[in-house]
């Protein structure tokens, strides 16, 4: 029995090894931010830095910037600081583009190096852009290569002789189900197949060791978990054992062996930067480079620890709180296989998310009927989710989240 009260919450605030981290982010007063799963709040120090870039960087020192700042190193620099939360070499993680440009890039080049095999693997309500990308790649491919959709508890099995990559994201984005990634990982390479990790709800919530794991490429966002900013570059880890002859199929200027002698015919980088494409953002890649910051000296599992006691938490108290209210937990009990975040079924979510939104406690909603809400440890505390289920509870109990105004929706949900 997990327990609930207020007190009980509270005493875990002040024996939490984590508080003190909470000082590294400019947290708005009066908001319970539960939506780190979807757009990470503003570290300290990272709208300095944005401001040194624009006004000396770029205002006084001009292009000389790309030499006496180092911004032509940005992209690994970052990678460096990516590639202990992910359980990789410095020298296998690189800062470059979007998620979905990234995840075709490998892809691609995972499907070029098990030349021959006919599929690409993937579960059907992965991420959109991850289905909409291997579709893109697949009909970019032509009939050589058919992308198969295959439900969760059927994927080990689908993978044969024929399969050239399986390409899955590690925790959903929606449920938060988390799939067993070692063992996934051997069930491909028995059958000769790659394996591509999306790890945009894991990565800076969960560890995740891409060595142990034996994984051959992986992607993830810089947005969520990461804090880097609306629109943060992403990133992409290569294995060291294949950045020698993997080929990606955007072959821009900063992938080239030496961009800057302009040569008319490419020669790929000899390591992860032939998976470059073009000139990096400054600005954003070094909002990213300080964001990362945060993350100085914090061990991923006591991360990993608070992340699990703060979604029990959650649970029991809707459980407790809400049981009235038809509202469904479409997440999984079991601590060891969910992420970061918690998503309760609701048949007026939306409504009720704005509702909650007006009451300062932010997460977000997604279609058809889903209230997601995240749990990033750094920031967010026990008393935190205490107020905000309470918050919760009142919305519905006092029908607040009837008002016309809460189902008037937004581009953004």
């Amino acid at each position: 029995m997990i327990p609930t009260s207020l007190d009980w919450c509270q005493e875990q605030d002040r024996n939490d090894p984590l508080a003190p981290m909470k000082d590294r982010f400019d947290l708005p007063e009066g908001v319970i931010y539960m939506d780190g799963n979807s757009l990470g709040v503003l570290p300290k120090g990272v709208d300095a830095r944005i401001a040194d870039v624009v006004k000396k960087e770029w205002g006084q020192d001009l292009i000389k910037s790309w030499n006496t700042a180092d911004w032509i190193n940005l992209p690994a620099r970052v990678g460096r600081k990516i590639a202990p939360l992910v359980g990789a070499k410095p020298n296998e993680v690189v800062m470059a583009d979007s998620t979905s440009i990234n995840l075709f890039k490998v892809a691609a080049a995972a499907c070029r190096m098990n030349k021959g095999r006919t599929k690409i693997i993937t579960e059907p309500g992965n991420f959109p852009t991850d289905l909409y990308m291997l579709q893109g790649l697949s009909d970019f491919l032509g009939p050589d290569v058919a992308l198969q959709v295959v439900e969760r508890d059927q994927i080990i099995d689908a993978i044969d002789d024929d399969t050239a990559v399986v390409v899955l994201t590690h925790v959903h984005y929606v449920t938060a189900d988390m799939f067993d990634m070692k063992a996934v990982t051997e069930a491909a390479h028995a059958k000769g197949a790659l394996m591509v990790w999306d790890l945009s709800h894991s990565t800076g919530a969960v560890p995740v060791d891409l060595n142990a794991a034996g994984a051959d490429f992986a992607v993830g966002c810089g947005y969520k978990y990461l804090n880097g900013g609306p629109g943060a570059p992403a990133f992409l880890y290569v294995a060291e054992r294949h950045q020698a002859a993997v080929k990606q199929p955007l072959t821009g200027w900063f992938g080239h062996k030496t961009p800057f002698e302009f040569l008319d015919d490419y020669e790929p980088a000899g390591d992860i930067r032939r998976m470059l494409v073009g000139t990096t953002s400054v600005m954003a890649a070094s909002a990213l480079d300080e964001a990362m910051n945060a993350f100085e000296g914090v061990d991923m599992m006591v991360v990993r620890k608070k992340s699990q006691a703060l979604t029990d938490l959650f649970i029991a108290l809707c459980r407790e709180k809400l049981k009235d209210h038809g509202v469904g937990l479409a997440t999984s009990e079991n601590p060891g296989k969910r992420g970061s975040h918690v998503s309760l079924k609701c048949e007026n979510g939306y409504a009720v998310m704005q509702a909650l939104i007006e009451r300062g406690v932010i997460g977000d909603f997604r279609a058809p009927d889903f209230m997601r809400f995240g749990f990033t440890p750094l920031y967010l505390g026990f008393e935190d989710v205490y107020r905000a289920v309470e918050i919760m509870a009142d919305i519905f109990e006092t029908g607040f989240w009837k008002e016309a105004r809460f189902n008037e929706k937004g581009a953004v949900t």
